[in-house]
């Protein structure tokens, strides 16, 4: 059977056990929909009460453009080496280790500079489950090994291949890149990292096929 939008709010919001704070982790490859759904579960989880689930997505640990530039790795942006994976494992550890002391203050992205930024993202003590999203939450190579066992759960985002790509074009577009230069990168760096991320898809403990989302919700990203 199918899963349905209430069936993945049922079963994040059985995660937090013993009243510890527990983070679920969300893996797909770039355009499945991850930030999306991740978005939709905080929403609807906090609802109109004190909000207690928290959104920290991985792609604060980006480097920012002048080191990738200083590494040669521009032309590679959003490939596992353009990462700061030990730092994104050491705040998921800090965020399971301090969930009783102060605000843990985490990077966010800012997709129009398409930059890194620092700070970005309060999560407050009250947070009891952390909801975390990125391609590489489940590969087992360098520091990348160090994330997993910080995650409760990893759901893994599969769409349909031509729509993934067409939904990535399109975010590409809608972030400034003409339409040419877009279908290059996505057929380039983006479907080799696409490639590496589906390699992990056995890893998850649950996979989401299509976009799984309550009603009137359609943008995937």
């Amino acid at each position: 059977m199918a899963l349905t939008f209430d069936d993945l709010l049922d079963r994040a919001r059985a995660l937090p056990r013993g009243g510890r704070r527990a983070i679920l982790g969300i893996a797909g490859g770039p355009g499945a929909g991850k930030t999306t759904l991740a978005e939709c579960l905080v929403r609807e989880l906090n609802g109109s009460g004190q909000p207690w689930v928290a959104h920290v997505p991985m792609d604060g640990f980006h480097l920012a453009d002048a080191e990738l530039d200083r590494l040669g790795l521009r032309d590679r942006k959003g490939a596992p080496d353009t990462f700061d994976a030990a730092g994104y494992a050491a705040l998921l550890r800090r965020l399971r280790e301090e969930a009783y002391g102060d605000v843990v203050y985490a990077p966010g992205f800012e997709r129009v500079l398409e930059q890194p930024l620092a700070g970005a993202i309060p999560v407050p003590p009250t947070a009891r489950l952390v909801v975390t999203e990125g391609n590489y939450l489940l590969l087992d190579t360098g520091a990348w090994a160090r994330v997993r066992p910080q995650l409760d759960e990893v759901w893994f985002c599969e769409l349909e291949e031509a729509e993934r790509i067409r939904r990535l074009v399109a975010r590409h577009e809608e972030f400034g890149k003409g339409h040419q230069e877009a279908v290059a990168w996505v057929l380039g760096t983006d479907q080799r990292n696409a490639e590496l991320v589906a390699a992990t898809r056995d890893r998850a403990d649950l996979v989401v096929r299509g976009p799984v989302l309550p009603p009137g919700e359609a943008r995937v990203r």
